[in-house]
């Protein structure tokens, strides 16, 4: 009896709170929120150890893509987001990399080098708390957020961040986004 009043219970969870959409053009991982939301403070320190917030991109969209160096598919993925930093990256746009590596910097630096990647900045929370007050399941893990802070859409698991859908879907996000309006 507690299983079938347990089963009708989650059935109607799912009902009473349907999945977000998938954005169209982007990974079939994508899921776009319907209505914005609010990001839990996060915390972590760039390459230099000076702290950071996501706060200190206000103004731009986000996408703040967790991984770590020991993470092999993130290790595929990392340069496809060096690619669309390169060509995205700006006054309007960043992708904030956020290592989740206990050994520090170097390893991130060392990891960098070995992929080629250049254009984005070394980001990282050695304690991995970010991974936890974001609800990550797992690495590598991308949210999109937009010049208010909000969360707009989330990504578990790889993707081919420069592939042609997925750069003309990251654009639509920004021009959804304009500045002063979200």
């Amino acid at each position: 009896m507690i299983k079938c009043k347990w089963a009708i219970f989650l059935v109607c969870s799912l009902l009473a709170f349907p999945p977000p959409s998938v954005a169209a053009g982007a990974s079939e991982n994508f899921t776009l929120l319907d209505t914005p939301a609010a990001v839990p403070e996060i915390s972590f320190e760039d390459g230099t150890g000076k702290p950071k917030t996501l706060a200190d991109f206000s103004g731009k969209v986000v996408l703040l893509n967790i991984w770590a160096t020991w993470c092999a598919p993130c290790r595929k993925e990392m340069p496809t987001l060096d690619r669309l930093q390169a060509k995205l990256g700006g006054p309007d746009f960043e992708v904030v990399a956020l290592s989740m590596d206990r050994k520090g910097p170097d390893a991130v630096k060392k990891f960098f080098a070995e992929t080629g990647v250049t254009r984005l900045a070394l980001n990282i929370d050695t304690s991995a708390k970010v991974m936890f007050t974001l609800g990550a399941v797992g690495l590598p893990m991308t949210v999109l957020i937009n010049r208010d802070g909000k969360e707009i859409g989330r990504l578990i698991g790889p993707a081919e961040w420069d592939s042609p859908d997925m750069v003309d879907f990251i654009r639509s996000r920004i021009a959804a986004s304009p500045k002063g309006k979200g």
